[in-house]
């Protein structure tokens, strides 16, 4: 796992050596343990290491084969590489080092442009073709791994984050009023190739862009997510007999692909429970576990360790909890928002950077059960969106909208934006998905779109600030299309995820599987008071938040006035959402003005 950047221009000009020097500081996290520069005429690239496959140098990046004419820099894992290598010395090809960087550049000039339809694992790549004088860039299928971009008349420039691309200036950092409205109203996640700032895009999962040196590109998919119903239908033990073998597959690939142990983040819940049975019941011996607990709220309690205990004793893991108070989450506050390589709102995303912290000092890999809810109909909103009389856009917009458009309208400043573009991105989307079942349109997506640019995103940017690599077995391409081709019904029974639940009994105790869904609770960041209060009505009175001019100061006071009460649909704290965007706004976009 690793921090890529790099820069192509048109203009005649060699790539600047300055670029790296600007970009390079701000990819340090992502890869403590070894920094690469490449440039050759109009290319630069650039690479931060986290050695997690073939410790050697040998594997150290970028990657320049001369007989080949290529250059890569490469961020992820391939979970398949051993088989591909395997290919491609049937074919010819010869290999100097043990792990997946030469893999994924052999396999490019053994199959062009659809060799990124071959990997399996998480990934951003990009690729100089010095033969057909071309950039290629590719991102994985669920856009684990970032891929940012900045593109004018004169240069293109890309990035693992934001903060790698306004480090070289000149980036336009007005808003995009269309990324706008979708951040406040879809829970912050802004699709791609959009961000909050007009100057910055991002590249779309499961695509590869090519770009030539006179600034021409082609922007294309290479992967699809096909939803139609499974053709013969199978009955309720073959599914959850299909389920068990994938998800079993993408958790034993997850382990033995890394030459440095594997610890799992173990929240106490099903998910991250099932992973660590299964994980323990097939061979891994000394499995380490992370959990992570906040001060209790009298509303909420503020840990789950009374369930991930169990998993723990049961399994004799080498456990460790970590209990982080209430002042330590604020005064910690500004270093998380600084990794952010957009703004996020979820509450887990301080709880992430916190536990990653003390997870590093222990291993550089885990698991995560990232992305179960969302692939198996877990969170308490799909029953009651399948249960909703009207339209897809009607059933969705009513129990996952952050702010309706009215809202949203009574909230931003004049001039910013008039038009609903959620609700026409939501239909436009949840039409195009090939399924006669709502619910799996849905799901589709949520998780081709939605997790995206919330959870995956908060656990790829938390975790890599401490160069920690966050592996997520339940997003793995073989499950999801065996997943989202389930009838609905058979995921939504016992209150969701039942194909999970069969599976994990008689491993996980009954305790944890049938208690109801919890979430990962940060209770001081959802019932704002005392000195968090303080601190968010600071941000939002100050005289950069006046200045900006981007909400009304009618809808902050109505929010000051009761901010325990103020929450959306998925009982997030709207006071939060409008607090973290102008904090991140302060810390990474005024300060590079």
């Amino acid at each position: 796992m690793c921090g890529i950047c790099g820069e192509l221009r048109f203009d005649g000009r060699p790539a600047d050596a300055g670029v790296l020097d600007r970009m390079l500081p701000e990819l340090e996290h992502r890869g403590p343990d070894h920094e690469g520069r490449y440039l050759s005429g109009a290319v630069a690239l650039g690479h931060r290491r986290l050695s997690v496959i073939d410790l050697s140098a040998a594997s150290n990046q970028p990657w320049v084969d001369e007989k080949l004419g290529l250059t890569l820099v490469f961020n992820g894992a391939i979970y398949n590489y051993k088989e591909l290598r395997a290919e491609l010395i049937g074919k010819g090809f010869s290999f100097v080092s043990e792990g997946d960087t030469e893999v994924v550049l052999k396999a490019y000039a053994a199959w062009g442009e659809s060799f990124a339809g071959r990997l399996h694992g998480m990934f951003a790549i990009a690729i100089q073709d010095r033969k057909l004088q071309r950039l290629v860039l590719v991102r994985d299928r669920f856009g684990i791994k970032p891929l940012y971009y900045s593109h004018n008349r004169q240069a293109f420039r890309f990035a693992s984050n934001t903060q790698a691309l306004l480090a070289t200036g000149g980036v336009d950092t007005g808003f995009d009023p269309v990324a706008l409205h979708h951040h406040f109203t879809l829970h912050a996640v802004v699709p791609a190739p959009r961000t909050l700032l007009r100057g910055i895009r991002k590249l779309p999962p499961a695509h590869m862009m090519v770009l030539d040196d006179a600034g021409h590109h082609r922007l294309f998919p290479f992967w699809q997510l096909d939803a139609s119903p499974m053709q013969p239908a199978l009955d309720e033990h073959e599914w959850i007999e299909a389920t068990r073998a994938a998800l079993l597959k993408a958790v034993q690939r997850r382990r033995v692909i890394a030459d440095v142990p594997v610890g799992v983040l173990l929240s106490g819940g099903l998910d991250s429970s099932l992973l660590v049975a299964l994980l323990a019941q097939h061979g891994g011996n000394d499995l380490m576990t992370f959990s992570v607990g906040f001060e209790d709220h009298p509303d909420e309690p503020g840990n789950e360790f009374e369930f991930s205990d169990q998993i723990a004793g049961r399994y004799a893991t080498r456990h460790h909890k970590i209990h982080i108070p209430n002042s330590e989450i604020l005064e910690r506050l500004p270093e998380a928002i600084d990794h952010m390589a957009e703004p996020m709102v979820g509450q887990d995303a301080i709880a992430f950077y916190l536990l990653s912290e003390r997870v590093s000092q222990h291993a550089k890999v885990v698991q995560s059960g990232q992305g179960a809810d969302e692939v198996f109909g877990g969170y308490f909103w799909y029953p009651q969106m399948q249960q909703a009389e009207g339209s897809d856009l009607e059933r969705f917009r009513r129990f996952y909208f952050d702010r309706d458009h009215n809202e949203y309208m009574r909230m931003i400043s004049k001039g910013f934006s008039d038009h609903d573009y959620t609700s026409a991105l939501v239909a436009e989307r949840l039409k195009a998905v090939n399924s006669d079942a709502f619910l799996n349109r849905v799901l589709h997506f949520d998780v081709t779109t939605l997790i995206v640019d919330d959870p995956v995103k908060r656990v790829d940017n938390m975790t890599m600030a401490w160069g920690l690599e966050a592996r997520v077995p339940f997003l793995d391409h073989e499950l999801v299309e065996l997943a989202v081709r389930m009838p609905p019904e058979l995921k939504l029974r016992e209150q969701g995820k039942y194909p999970l639940k069969q599976i994990a009994r008689g491993l996980v105790p009954d305790s944890v599987i049938d208690r109801p869904k919890a979430y990962f609770p940060v209770p001081a960041l959802k019932f704002v008071r005392g000195r968090f209060l303080e601190f968010m009505s600071d941000l939002l009175t100050s005289r950069a938040c006046r200045e900006r001019g981007l909400y009304r100061e009618s809808y902050i006071a109505t929010l000051l006035a009761d901010p325990e009460h103020q929450l959306t649909r998925l009982n997030g704290s709207k006071l939060w959402h409008l607090a973290a965007l102008e904090f991140w706004l302060q810390r990474n976009v005024d300060s590079v003005g």
